[in-house]
């Protein structure tokens, strides 16, 4: 009797054994389930994330060309509504800064990198590609009440090193852009610092400052010129273009040239600067998606539409009709 008893009760714990058994591989497999389910979301994540034409990628573009970028970004989102790039607009000096601090892995420039900021990168096992797409005019502007609507080369580099009439202002945009750096290398005065020649914030604020004042010459770039924003036609209907004269060309050493397309892809007006997409995200994401987008068919017709010079011009497709 009290052997079958045992018997019984030992049955009951092989049961209760076998129970909790099935229990544990039941979660097991529910854990093991999850797992798997969570790792294919992560991967379809990170796919939509950054790919070719779609998901999430993160540019830093010098504002000097934000009225280009944001009509090429414009243009880009409607033709492919599953990407969402994000422009970051800085100074060039904080762009770059981003770019080799590794915050970013994309960055629009009027420059390349040298070689030791490529070194940096590269350090990071990461490549540097770079992507020319337009060329911009460095332009000069002056009040419509102004007659200095004529300078040479010579004589902007004398004012810029505080030589001539130190009652005529000089403005542009903030210390740090990359205009700054230009009209630097282009003068040899490495400080900019005369009485006469002053630093605002912003291209909108020189446009708007030049308006103001009949005595000052503002220097900006093209595109803002083009088709602005609304707010900003009032102060850019009371300005004019002045025409630039480089007496030491070989080709045209008497002609005063305007920024245009045809002048810059001719090299008749002498101050232009190359605008480059810089690269190094080492992948086919959205990075090489828009730069591609950029460099193509649609994104030179956009630059050339803008006013600026695209890196390769667009052919004009003519349908004869007999």
């Amino acid at each position: 009797m009290q052997f079958c008893v045992f018997h019984v009760y030992s049955g009951k714990i092989n049961m209760k054994i076998n129970k909790s058994v099935k229990l544990i591989l039941l979660l097991a497999l529910l854990g093991a389930g999850l797992q798997a389910c969570n790792r294919k979301k992560e991967q379809k994540a990170a796919v939509s994330q950054d790919t070719f034409n779609a998901g999430k990628a993160t540019f830093v573009a010098d504002e000097s060309f934000s009225p280009i970028i944001e009509q090429e970004e414009y243009v880009y989102r409607s033709r492919y509504p599953d990407a969402n790039p994000a422009f970051v607009y800085k100074t060039e000096n904080q762009a770059v800064n981003m770019l080799l601090n590794d915050s970013v892995r994309v960055a629009i420039l009027s420059r390349e990198l040298d070689t030791a900021e490529q070194n940096i990168i590269k350090s990071r096992k990461l490549s540097v590609e770079t992507i020319p797409f337009a060329v911009d005019a460095v332009t000069l502007i002056v009040n419509n009440a102004s007659n200095d609507t004529t300078i040479t080369v010579a004589e902007l580099k004398r004012r810029l090193n505080g030589q001539g009439d130190l009652t005529k202002s000089i403005v542009f945009d903030n210390p740090n852009s990359s205009l700054v750096r230009y009209l630097k290398n282009f003068s040899g005065n490495k400080e900019l610092k005369q009485s006469n020649i002053y630093a605002l914030k912003s291209n909108t604020d020189v446009i708007k400052y030049v308006s103001e004042h009949p005595e000052a010459t503002g220097i900006i770039g093209f595109s803002w010129l083009n088709n602005p924003v609304d707010a900003l036609v009032p102060y850019v209907n009371k300005v004019k273009i002045v025409g630039v004269r480089d007496e030491a060309s070989k080709q045209y050493p008497t002609g005063y040239f305007k920024p245009s397309q045809e002048s810059l892809v001719l090299k008749q007006y002498p101050l232009s600067r190359g605008l480059y997409m810089i690269n190094c995200s080492s992948k086919v994401g959205l990075a090489a998606g828009f730069a591609t987008f950029l460099a193509g068919d649609v994104g030179q017709r956009i630059i050339l539409k803008s006013g600026l010079l695209p890196d390769s011009i667009p052919p004009r497709e003519i349908n004869l009709k007999k």
